[in-house]
């Protein structure tokens, strides 16, 4: 059976959530503050050996075997170390996906548009902007778009030998907000925090000047994308400006840290693989 979204009942409702859609995050006007075809070689994108940064205006769409009548941006994947990949999708009208490789499993939120999904054992659910699921490795699916969707996936191997995670969906917005001791920013967690998962998908709002008090160095790695507004991002000894539609891969032991400008409110998902032992991570 499905698991709803953190105490959100049954299937996921778009009409009591606040109107949000982040449709600018792959939309054609990303480009035209900045004429790229009068900047040769120009990019903001940096790779380095244990993080990198992928905006915009590098991303390569390319059709996937996995994904029909789509294109995909793969900005993270297994061939930089990381344990995970981390695509954004542009659904076509009249596209689809089916399950992925076997022991694959699969998170996404939903940007732009509508895809209804469907788990072998559950009634499929239509999803929209700000809504989000989590698809067990080893079990049938199906994503389908009739009018076309946006959406960011995360895909790693399952790593639990015992554990059963279930279908899970729901909307960002209706899941409680957690405290952050010593912190000043909001966090949602989009999946149970049960050791039936390995990894954990957070949503982090902060306001303009605001930042993280803790300069993080761990062995966790992580995968983000900027959702609204935009700030300074440290990965390593470098400080990068961001905006929304820049995504990061932070590998093990890279130091970070975020801070929030501008005059609008800055919001960033990202995936962390917090649930397993180093010993095993």
């Amino acid at each position: 059976m499905a698991t709803a979204g953190l105490g959100q009942g049954e299937a996921s409702s778009a009409a009591n959530a606040p109107d949000i859609s982040y449709a600018n995050i792959m939309a054609s006007s990303r480009y035209e503050g900045i004429q790229f075809e009068d900047l040769p070689g120009f990019t903001r994108s940096v790779y380095a050996r244990n993080y990198a940064l992928v905006t915009p205006e590098s991303h390569v769409w390319a059709g996937n075997p996995a994904w029909r009548n789509a294109l995909t941006a793969h900005v993270i994947s297994p061939v930089v170390s990381a344990k995970f990949s981390m695509l954004l999708v542009n659904m076509k009208a009249d596209s689809s996906a089916g399950a992925p490789e076997e022991g694959i499993e699969r998170f996404a939120l939903v940007l732009d548009g509508q895809v209804t999904v469907e788990a072998a054992g559950d009634s499929p659910v239509t999803l929209h902007a700000n809504d989000f699921f989590y698809l067990p490795a080893g079990q049938a699916q199906s994503i389908n778009s009739t009018k076309g969707a946006g959406l960011l996936v995360f895909e790693r191997k399952y790593a639990l030998q015992a554990g059963e995670p279930r279908f899970v969906h729901g909307n960002t917005e209706e899941q409680p907000v957690l405290p952050v001791d010593g912190e000043v920013f909001v966090l949602r967690k989009l999946l149970p925090q049960t050791a039936h998962y390995d990894f954990n998908v957070h949503v982090m709002d902060f306001k303009p000047g605001e930042y993280l008090n803790v300069k993080e160095v761990h062995y966790n790695q992580h995968g983000l994308l900027l959702l609204k507004g935009k700030g300074i991002y440290r990965l390593g000894n470098d400080w990068y400006p961001v905006q929304a539609g820049d995504c990061i891969w932070m590998g093990p032991y890279v130091p970070q840290w975020y801070a929030a400008l501008g005059t609008s409110d800055s919001r960033y998902i990202i995936f962390k693989d917090t649930i397993l032992d180093p010993i095993h991570a």
